[in-house]
């Protein structure tokens, strides 16, 4: 019984170094792979390899609701401390400007701050999570939530948040955009 699974994974990590030796950039060879139909895609330049389309996209715009894409337009000055940390301040687009202290709605993914069922204090990102021991969104890519009504925990479900937009950030914490008095919407 232990001789077979000693075998499986004796060929799997067999196969996991045959797949490694394959992608040593200088023996790479280009594999022909698209994520996107050939309608929207360009020719690969054979210099540089295959395209290949992010396929994480941003949430859908809930009707009357504020864009990713708008939210995305801050820019960001950073620097670094004297402990070589980055520090970031926001540089808010005039139409972010206009949008401070009104409710707002904006779609995106939970990510919890605390244990428990249901959460009052939470992350919302505009891009689907992805690997939770790398945090992948920039200052303009998430809102910190502070609801007063409790949302139900479900990191696979896209929610619609409404609340009052605070543009933050120039304490150099990172955070950009809170959402108050949050509720589902």
């Amino acid at each position: 019984m232990i001789t077979w699974r000693v075998c499986i994974l004796a060929f799997i990590t067999l196969i996991g170094i045959h797949a490694y030796a394959e992608f040593i950039p200088e023996r790479a060879t280009p594999i022909p792979i698209s994520l996107a139909s050939s309608a929207n895609v360009q020719a690969p330049d054979p210099k540089a390899g295959p395209v290949i389309e992010d396929i994480w996209k941003a949430a859908a715009t809930p009707i009357g609701g504020v864009s990713w894409t708008a939210l995305e337009a801050t820019g960001e000055t950073t620097r670094k401390d004297s402990q070589g940390y980055i520090l970031s301040k926001p540089k808010f687009t005039p139409a972010v400007k206009r949008l401070e202290g009104t409710r707002i709605k904006v779609a995106g993914w939970m990510m919890p701050l605390t244990n428990g069922a249901k959460q009052k204090h939470f992350v919302l990102l505009g891009y689907p999570p992805g690997c939770p021991f790398h945090f992948h969104a920039a200052p303009n890519q998430f809102i910190e939530v502070y609801a007063d009504t409790a949302f139900t925990i479900n990191e696979a479900k896209m929610f619609v948040v409404s609340g009052v937009l605070e543009l933050t950030g120039y304490d150099e914490s990172g955070v950009f955009y809170r959402l108050r008095k949050a509720r589902p919407s």
